[in-house]
């Protein structure tokens, strides 16, 4: 490959790549809003929960309907949609004058987080070499990652700019505005991008393909990637019915308990509410913020571990060391709200959390269900793990508020219930890994297909 197209196929994937950076920005901006918003609305715990997950509900329709959507117009018009609404709701949501106008700017943003949480990965796999589309998918998920870093640094320098006064009734509106700059720019540099030769072939457009194609492979290779693609599209004959076939059935039901896993253990109860619980736990609004600011880091560093350590150490490993270690946190954690102590290591049982997560369960449980699903079902089997997944996030966002101020319950448990029933989903976690999940680590995908004998 000359140097000419190495960049050309870094920059798309870069731009592509965008597209996971909104998604971690757009879901994390919450975070450091909430509590603001929270006040300035007088909501309750279950209006809290409705206002902080409401996005996932359109990330549950993006992310059903993206898969059809761009297979009819196309992957780069798709996320050309998805980058206007990502911009369409960070001006809403910032100007919104009351709840339920708020909740319907966001849940246009989710319709755009679970577009792109689809098609980036998507078209990046599409578009690059086969030697370096492990590398470069995993770009997106760096960008995930580095998006909720990023907002997290943005919520805390605007919540300084002013008093608490200024944050309950302005500061939350320009956070969830910070958006529109990363937003706008995504919808700026994607029209400079080619559409994915795979689905110009889908459409038969050869030509155009083998255009697109000169431009990020080897000449020499060209013809074997166009066969290649022929391949896989003759492949793709799979009806939703046929994810139930017996053969099949294990590897969906799999992949659909992983997904759901991956959220009960409760990540993002500390991705969007991390301020909220350390200030319960003892700190200011602003030093709150700084902390979230410190959890993003971490995310963001054992994250790069996972992707250097997965094909050396295997998926199972990774998964069992990561999931004990987020229950064995999560119960002392449960352990310190139940005896209402405010101790200087609560920070880094979080930490430690987002660590074992970050290295395991969060970008492992995306190279497990990328692997497990034999090729003819790989798109649609994905696709309904994915809404599984989503939904689980949203059950998980919407209730913990509710349980966690749930008089019953902080009269028996204090502050502890919470942490101790994610703490119990880490071990069902465990249970499935070590009696259901194959090793997939150097396998082919042949190689893992023959293990459902289907």
């Amino acid at each position: 490959m000359s140097r000419t197209q190495s960049a050309f196929l870094f920059r798309t994937t870069i731009v592509a790549a965008l597209g996971g950076l909104l998604f971690g920005y757009d879901t994390a901006v919450i975070a450091g809003a909430i509590g603001f918003f929270r006040t300035c609305f007088g909501l309750n715990a279950a209006q809290m929960g409705w206002a902080a997950s409401s996005a996932l509900v359109g990330c549950v329709i993006g992310c059903a309907m993206a898969g059809i959507i761009s297979d009819r117009f196309g992957r780069k018009k798709v996320l050309i949609l998805a980058a206007l609404m990502f911009l369409v709701s960070a001006l809403g949501s910032a100007l919104a004058g009351h709840v339920t106008e708020f909740v319907i700017y966001r849940i246009i943003g989710g319709v755009g987080v679970g577009t792109a949480s689809m098609l980036s990965p998507l078209y990046i796999a599409e578009i690059s070499p086969a030697r370096l589309r492990g590398r470069l998918v995993s770009v997106n998920q760096l960008t995930i990652v580095s998006g909720m870093l990023i907002v997290y640094f943005v919520n805390y320098f605007i919540a300084l700019q002013g008093a608490e006064s200024w944050n309950i009734t302005t500061g939350w509106r320009w956070m969830f505005g910070s958006e529109a700059l990363p937003a706008l720019l995504f919808l700026i540099f994607i029209f400079f991008v080619p559409e994915s030769p795979r689905w110009l072939m889908k459409q038969g457009e050869v030509e155009n393909a083998k255009k697109v194609l000169f431009k990020v492979s080897e000449s020499s290779r060209i013809q074997d990637d166009l066969d290649h693609i022929k391949e896989t599209i003759l492949q793709e004959t799979c009806r939703f019915s046929d994810l139930f076939r017996s053969g099949l059935r294990p590897a969906l039901f799999l992949g659909i308990a992983l997904a759901v896993l991956q959220q009960v253990t409760g990540i993002n109860v500390f991705l969007y509410y991390a301020p909220e619980i350390f200030k319960k736990l003892g700190s200011g609004s602003n030093i709150a913020l700084l902390q979230t600011i410190i959890v993003g880091a971490v995310n963001l560093s054992f994250t790069l571990v996972a992707i250097k350590t997965v094909d050396k150490l295997g998926r199972k490993p990774l998964m069992l060391i990561g999931s004990a270690g987020m229950g064995f946190c999560l119960f002392a954690l449960g352990l310190i709200a139940y005896f209402d102590q405010t101790a200087v290591w609560v920070l880094f049982l979080i930490l430690g959390y987002i660590a074992c997560f970050a290295l395991s369960v969060g970008p492992v449980t995306w190279v497990i269900l990328s692997e497990i699903f034999p090729t003819r079902i790989r798109g649609r089997a994905l696709s309904v793990a994915t809404v599984f997944l989503w939904a689980a996030n949203w059950l998980v966002s919407q209730t913990f508020p509710m349980l966690d101020e749930n008089e019953w319950l902080v009269q028996r448990f204090n502050h502890g219930f919470t942490f101790w029933l994610y703490g119990v989903m880490c071990l069902v976690l465990i249970l499935v890994i070590l009696k259901w999940t194959p090793e997939t680590k150097g396998k082919t995908l042949e190689e893992i297909e023959a293990l459902w004998n289907c």
